[in-house]
């Protein structure tokens, strides 16, 4: 179990559900409050935005690998550094938006691009961090948050197994205890069929930490599908409007999606429950509602019983009905009246 500030994390708590801001504020802090507090009100447990400037990101150069180019990309047409440079989270902006989070309950916290992020990020005190899917890798960076000690949520897009055992050997190495990998496909959306939730049981197995979902489909089902395969974490981008527009706002959830999330991976959670056969204590008053053997016509002694006279029905508290054909034929050694249950006294 990892503690973040009030909330528990791990199989015995409801899953953890972040709303990722991202660039969705359109650069407005007015409206990264008020994504705060949506965020807040449909029930998300923390709020995270993520720690960059174009210039940490990437450089300012024109041109072949600079331009998005990839055909169906959500981004096509775009130039990295006017991407980022649209996106990013005026660091100025970080302590009021991480302060109304804490006012509403909430954990706000950040994904670092780069040293200076870090820096920047422990002077505001963050509870934990998130390592974005494309900077898995960078294993400087991976040292640096680790070696704050604070739990670490690691998106896992992209990355083969060999990469993942690096990635978790460095943060234990580097003085990370508590660590949190997220199933991940780095698409935008991402589609059901190319998620691959079964790989959540198999990571957590393979690496022995907590294991949740950074989810990219639009929708509940993935979410709540990968709750039951024991994901712990499930982090969604979030938009106050999907035609608000904003660079990501095409795969983000609303408001009244994050509380159907927050909702149905509860319940999916608490379904899962243990392996168990027979009645559970709430279903014990609906056994009588089974089928059993009862008179069905007055039965003098002596007399045999039949088909006519004995069946199987509604409610359960005579014989079972596997035991029918062993009383067809049998002689009844006392009345009975219409209505009257048969025992297994009456079998003997």
């Amino acid at each position: 179990m990892i503690k973040i500030n009030q909330y528990q994390i791990g199989a015995t708590a409801r899953p953890f559900i972040i709303a990722e801001m991202s660039g969705n504020h359109n650069q407005s802090l007015e409206r990264a409050l008020e994504i705060v507090e949506a965020a807040a009100e449909s029930g998300a447990h923390a709020l995270k935005i993520q720690t960059y400037t174009a210039d940490t990101l990437t450089l300012d150069v024109r041109g072949k690998g600079f331009l998005i180019e990839d055909e169906g990309n959500l981004w096509k047409g775009r130039n990295l550094y006017d991407l980022y440079n649209e996106a990013y989270t005026p660091w100025e902006w970080h302590e009021p938006i991480f302060n109304r989070a804490k006012e509403l309950g909430m954990v706000a916290f950040s994904t670092p691009f780069d040293d200076s992020a870090v820096d920047f990020l422990e002077t505001l005190d963050v509870p934990l961090y998130k390592i974005a899917s494309f900077e898995n890798t960078d294993l400087p960076l991976i040292k640096k948050v680790a070696a704050t000690g604070k739990p670490m949520i690691v998106s896992t897009g992209m990355a083969n197994a060999a990469e993942l055992d690096e990635l978790v050997r460095t943060a234990k190495e580097n003085g990370c205890k508590d660590l949190i990998l997220l199933k991940c496909t780095s698409t935008y959306p991402a589609t059901p069929e190319n998620t691959n939730i079964a790989t959540i049981p198999h990571m957590r197995e393979l690496f022995d930490v907590q294991v949740g979902l950074s989810d990219h489909t639009m929708g509940t089902g993935v979410a709540v599908a990968a709750v039951t395969l024991g994901a712990t974490v499930i982090e969604k981008h979030f938009t106050l409007s999907r035609a608000d527009g904003g660079v990501d706002a095409a795969f983000s959830m609303e408001p009244a999606e994050m509380k159907a999330l927050v909702e149905e991976t509860e319940r999916a959670w608490q379904a899962i429950g243990k392996v168990t056969y027979g009645p559970t204590e709430k279903e014990k008053a609906s056994l009588k509602f089974r089928r059993s053997i009862y008179v069905a016509k007055d039965i003098q002694a002596g007399e045999s019983f039949t088909e006519e006279n004995i069946r199987i029905v509604r409610p359960g508290y005579g014989l079972e009905p596997k035991y029918y054909p062993n009383l067809i034929g049998k002689v009844a050694k006392k009345s009975y009246t219409m209505g009257t249950p048969i025992t297994f006294d009456d079998l003997i």
